[in-house]
């Protein structure tokens, strides 16, 4: 495993990121189709193996269990010292004032109950879970500077929103001489490029890197086109939608299936090595619920696409006009409230 260096910072993470939302106690609120500790150890075990070092993990994921699951595993796994560990504070673990967002108050108790569920006494990389369209910025930026002071938190990072958000954030902080975000999570993949027009010539030119979450669109790119699977078919259930290109949609994974039969790989190989052919991103989060999820996207890192190959994945492409974010005001406790059921007025 070819380490590299976060953004224009010194944090050493591996090109994969295991993506933690599957892994707790289905019972447990969202997600209803996560895996329980038993499997849930198992594919953390089989990533260390194969020397990812970086695991990324929220509050809110199987409401606390999976932080529980991943620092009981990586602490039987691995060294504390040499494993990335990411979670994210915005979304609530209990009900009522304050529990949701991101105040000072809110982040300040989420980042306690964090460090307890992991069992370490840092966070290496603490992100927040959307904009909190409620809370100043300034209040939200110098709080989780404070936590990098006080040695809770080693880095930050942040998550979807509007380009003019993030880079009003960045500002902020040099102003103020905060700790800055170093990484941005944000969708991007074959099926969904639409941060090409503002937010990654940002990241590009501030030396922020993202992390993708769906990098394979919820697996639309690492199967045959129309073909589904129990989660696709749950969240399909639950309101959850790629985009609504699907014609582009569907040439562009007949193209993905064609490269990766000529090549004699699975899509998913291919599909992760467009994404490693574009330098603002770091590492795609991985949503492993399969040892063979891990195996592909390590396969993925000696995988190279040539800029033939590239120009016939990116060309079907038809920029999604519905398009618009996260941030849209009220969002984030909408968001929430549907997936765990917890309720704050916006």
């Amino acid at each position: 495993m070819q380490y590299k260096k976060l953004g224009r910072s010194g944090l050493d993470v591996s090109p994969i990121c295991i993506g933690c939302m599957g892994f707790g106690d289905p019972s447990r609120a969202y997600p209803n189709w996560s895996l329980d500790e038993d499997a849930s150890r198992a594919l953390i075990r089989h990533a260390v193996e194969a020397g990812i070092n970086f695991f990324d993990t929220a509050n809110m994921y199987s409401n606390g269990g999976s932080e529980e699951i991943v620092g009981r595993a990586l602490r039987d796994f691995t060294n504390r010292d040499s494993v990335v560990i990411a979670t994210k504070v915005a979304a609530a673990t209990h009900d009522g004032p304050n529990a949701i967002g991101l105040s000072r108050k809110a982040i300040m108790t989420e980042i306690d109950r964090s460090l307890t569920r992991l069992g370490t006494d840092y966070v290496d990389l603490y992100q927040i879970h959307r904009r909190d369209q409620l809370t100043p910025w300034e209040e939200t930026l110098e709080a989780l500077h404070d936590l990098v002071k006080m040695g809770k938190v080693r880095y930050l990072g942040a998550s979807s929103m509007k380009a003019w958000e993030f880079s009003k954030a960045l500002h902020l902080q040099r102003e103020n001489g905060w700790s800055r975000f170093i990484s941005l999570q944000d969708t991007y993949n074959l099926v969904t490029r639409e941060e090409e027009r503002e937010m990654l010539p940002l990241c590009l030119e501030e030396g922020v890197q993202t992390l993708v979450y769906s990098p394979l669109a919820r697996g639309v790119l690492a199967r045959p086109w129309g073909s589904t699977t129990a989660r696709s078919e749950a969240e399909a259930a639950a309101g959850y939608k790629n985009d609504t290109n699907a014609a582009s949609n569907q040439k562009i994974v007949e193209a993905v299936s064609t490269i990766a039969r000529d090549r004699a790989v699975s899509q998913a190989v291919v599909a992760l090595a467009w994404l490693r052919s574009k330098t603002v991103v770091a590492a795609p989060i991985v949503g492993a619920l399969k040892a063979g999820h891990i195996d592909d996207a390590v396969a993925s890192l000696s995988f190279t696409l040539t800029p033939d190959e590239i120009a016939t994945l990116e060309a079907p492409y038809t920029p999604r006009m519905d398009y618009q974010g996260v941030s849209d005001p009220g969002m984030l406790a909408q968001a929430i409230q549907a997936t765990t059921g917890f309720r704050i007025s916006a």
